[in-house]
């Protein structure tokens, strides 16, 4: 089995084998074994939905810290957009950025920059004839490889750009080149990040050989040392992301940027599968641009933020409507294109887990015991069994994964059978203690 990188991880010793978190997970990557959860590495896409949902905070990420700062001699806070909206209106941009050199950074390069120039690149890739509909967004990681998993016929619906925060991380790091020459490789560039996909997005990048950003903080985690760094700030950072760039932190931002009319915005892991099966069956032909974020609400709402997303989807837009729009001259942007400064170096390949054996006869004859097993289930989807649903224990089946008994209504019945036989028995005495059995 191919190993995979995952930043949501499981702490054992908090789990209480509830099965709460197995319900949530859109790729039924959780089961409940032995009292406690397991994650099946290769279908998890680190959304982070298991972290939102578990009451005994069992689930956590796997990020970098402040301390890692001092790995590298010039350290940049690369924060997104939606670092802004943890904060009270009245603290301006410019003191949270500036908090952030008190937390040992040497420079701020704000991600809804790079937002900005991804947005210009959008726009220019749109003119391109025949593209596939919709396009889908590519910001979010955990869509990404939820189409990996799920969608694979999807993928070529993919705008081929690089994030905002790679693309953001890649220019900070030529500018600190050429303007202080510092050797690229003693910059450490760090996301402040809303979410655990975004950790796994940078220690094992889809679509780049490998991301310029070195390393990932959680919101969450600088978000104490800022409002504690805040009143002594001395020295502000400028804030030059524009409007449309820091409003790529609520879901819609994105769109509104881009500024097409045939757009569908959704938001929620959920609601975006039932959409992308929507695209799959070919409805959705009709729109050009589908912006997707796994988080309800978007960025703003990632599980290692600190605030409610309500309060952090109008302090976003309250932000907003003090900035000016970007200015890129078009020919800058054609030309960084043509230098493939906005694309990725490989091809995103399809991760297709779902399928039940790579052997296609096998697999039809396994998809026939699935659907026998399947019918003798219950059909009700309590989860007792600790798999998500009954289809998902009737695969873990036929894969010699679980057992029909692992259903507490199969274990019940068998029960039941296993005690009328016992009774029956228990009333048998053999012949030569001088009874006869009544056989006829």
């Amino acid at each position: 089995m191919e190993r995979y990188f995952h930043s949501v991880r499981l702490e054992e010793d908090k789990c209480k084998g509830c099965t709460v978190c197995i319900k949530g997970c859109p790729t039924e990557a959780i089961r409940v074994r032995d009292g406690k959860a397991h994650i099946i590495e290769e279908r998890c896409i680190d959304c982070g939905e298991c972290i939102r949902k578990c009451t005994n905070h069992a689930k956590t990420a796997v990020t970098d810290s402040l301390e890692d700062l001092q790995r590298y001699q010039y350290r940049v806070a690369l924060p997104a957009p939606s670092l802004m909206g943890q904060f009270r209106p009245d603290v301006p941009a410019e003191k949270i950025l500036g908090a952030l050199l008190k937390l040992g950074f040497d420079e701020v390069f704000e991600v809804g920059v790079g937002a900005d120039y991804v947005t210009a690149a959008i726009k220019e890739y749109l003119k391109k004839e025949d593209l596939p509909k919709p396009l889908i967004s590519s910001a979010c990681p955990a869509v990404v490889r939820l189409i990996q998993v799920r969608f694979p016929d999807l993928l070529p619906h993919l705008i081929p750009l690089e994030t905002p925060m790679e693309i953001g991380a890649k220019m900070v790091k030529d500018k600190i080149v050429k303007e202080k020459g510092i050797p690229r490789e003693d910059i450490g560039v760090f996301f402040i990040t809303p979410c655990p996909a975004k950790v796994t997005a940078v220690k094992e990048p889809v679509g780049v050989t490998k991301s310029n950003v070195d390393g990932v903080i959680p919101i969450a985690d600088v978000y104490g040392p800022i409002l504690k760094a805040i009143p002594d700030v001395d020295k502000t950072w400028e804030s030059k992301a524009s409007s449309s760039g820091v409003g790529w932190a609520r879901a819609g931002g994105e769109n509104a940027a881009v500024g097409l009319d045939d757009y569908l915005s959704v938001d929620g892991i959920q609601n975006v599968i039932n959409v992308l099966e929507e695209v799959e069956m070919g409805k959705l032909d009709d729109v050009a641009y589908l912006e997707c974020l796994s988080c309800p609400g978007g960025c703003i709402a990632g599980p290692l933020t600190v605030e409610n997303k309500f309060i952090s989807r109008v302090r976003i837009r309250k932000l907003a409507d003090k900035k000016a729009e970007p200015f890129m001259p078009e020919e800058d942007i054609v030309a960084l294109m043509e230098q493939g400064y906005f694309s990725g170096q490989e091809k995103i390949e399809a991760r297709p887990i779902m399928q039940l054996d790579s052997d296609i006869t096998k697999a039809i004859r396994m998809m026939a015991e699935l659907e026998r097993v399947l019918e003798d289930l219950p059909g009700i989807d309590c989860g007792s069994c600790g798999a998500p649903t009954c289809r998902a224990l009737a695969e873990d089946i036929v894969k010699g994964l679980a057992l029909e008994t692992d259903c507490v209504f199969k274990l019940r019945d068998k029960v039941h059978y296993l005690a009328k036989e016992m009774l029956e028995l228990s009333e048998k005495v053999p012949p030569a203690m001088g009874k006869k059995n009544n056989c006829k």
